[in-house]
C-alpha cells in the first residue's frame, strides 16, 4: 500500500521531465537566456523623480545597460495623489498613491516597437499633520508603488523574451 504514492510520484517525474519546461531565467548550451537578453536594454534618464526611481529599479534587478544595447525601454510614468477616506478623522486621514506607467521597448536596429504595456499601483499612506512624518510617509508609499511597477515591467519583459527564445 505504501508503495503506490511513490510510483505515483516517480510517474508524475517522468512526465514533467518530458514536458520542455524550462525556467524563467534559465539559459542552455543553445541560448545565453533571459537575462541575458534583459541586460541588453538600455533606459533613458528620465525627466522626474518617479522616472529615476522606476529606471533604477529597473536597472539594478535587470543588470540593464550592461551588454550591448540591442532594446531601448521608454517609460511614461504619472503619478497621482487621492483622498481614500470621504470623511477625515479629526487627526488622521489616508491618501493613495496611484502610479501608472506606459512602456514601450524599442529595437534600437529598426527602430520599430517590439513590446509596449501598460502597469499600475496603488499604494495608501496615513496623513497625521505632521510635515515631515506627512512627507516621509508619501515618499514611502512612492517607493513601494515604484517598487511593485518597476518588478512588473521586468516580469513581463521577461516573459515577452521567454516566448521568443528557441
Amino acid at each position: 500500500m505504501r508503495k503506490a504514492p511513490a510510483i505515483l510520484l516517480v510517474a508524475a517525474a517522468l512526465l514533467l521531465a518530458g514536458c520542455g519546461y524550462r525556467p524563467l531565467y534559465g539559459s542552455s548550451s543553445d541560448t545565453a537566456g533571459v537575462a541575458a537578453t534583459l541586460s541588453s536594454i538600455s533606459i533613458p534618464e528620465a525627466e522626474d523623480r518617479v522616472g529615476q526611481l522606476i529606471r533604477n529599479d529597473l536597472l539594478s534587478s535587470m543588470r540593464a545597460g550592461e551588454g550591448e544595447d540591442k532594446y531601448t525601454l521608454l517609460l511614461k510614468p504619472v503619478v497621482r495623489k487621492s483622498g481614500v477616506i470621504d470623511k477625515p478623522q479629526p487627526s488622521v486621514t489616508r491618501d493613495q498613491i496611484t502610479l501608472a506607467v506606459s512602456y514601450e521597448l524599442v529595437e534600437r536596429s529598426s527602430g520599430s516597437v517590439v513590446h509596449q504595456g501598460k502597469t499600475f499601483s496603488n499604494a495608501s499612506f496615513d496623513v497625521i499633520r505632521q510635515p515631515f512624518a506627512d512627507l516621509q510617509a508619501e515618499t514611502n508609499a512612492t517607493e513601494r508603488a515604484v517598487h511593485e511597477v518597476s518588478t512588473d515591467i521586468r516580469t513581463r519583459l521577461a516573459a515577452y523574451f521567454a516566448t521568443r527564445q528557441p
